[in-house]
């Protein structure tokens, strides 16, 4: 069951549901997304994910699922993650789960939901986020967004044979326009 948290145009951000433990699983056996989000060499199972999805829930973290506003349907997540509150800092991660969803616009929409809720609810200064040197429609929607790259970890991540780049990215919230 989802419940709108953050709502969008496309879409809206619930709280995790452990009822997405099996399409959460498909996705991260799936090699397009993670390869994305650094983990593909990790083997995810229904009880590893749904041990994962638990503590998450148990922590109050905040994670949420990305949810198509039409078909009410998870079509990825995202999350805050080391909120430092003490500084107004804190790291983004997101990922769309199916290909059809991506290339339409969602993942920047619901980076703008997150950041909405970072600056104007959490009141942070800083969130930067982690994207490898591959992925360039990641850095076109993070850039769309307002974030700028600080730093650069030169061929940090090895796939499919090659090194690549790990680039970091902040925003910060006199940068973010809604």
């Amino acid at each position: 069951m989802y419940f709108k948290k953050l709502v969008g145009k496309q879409i809206y951000l619930s709280p995790f549901d452990i009822a997405d433990v099996e399409k959460n699983t498909k996705w991260m056996n799936d090699e397009e997304v993670t390869r994305n989000i650094g983990c593909f060499r990790n083997m995810t199972t229904v009880l590893s994910e749904t041990d994962w999805i638990s503590s998450v829930l148990k922590s109050g973290k905040y994670n949420f699922t990305i949810v198509d506003m039409e078909t009410n349907e998870s079509i990825g997540n995202c999350g805050i993650d080391n909120v430092d509150e003490a500084n107004g800092k804190a790291t983004l991660g997101i990922f769309i789960g199916e290909e059809v969803n991506r290339g339409k616009g969602v993942g920047t929409e619901a980076l703008t939901l997150l950041l909405d809720f970072c600056f104007n609810h959490l009141r942070l200064h800083n969130v930067d986020l982690n994207v490898f040197s591959f992925n360039e429609r990641a850095i076109a929607c993070y850039k769309k967004c307002g974030f700028k790259e600080y730093g650069r970890r030169t061929e940090s991540y090895f796939y499919d044979g090659k090194y690549y780049d790990e680039i970091k990215m902040e925003i910060l919230d006199r940068d973010f326009k809604k």
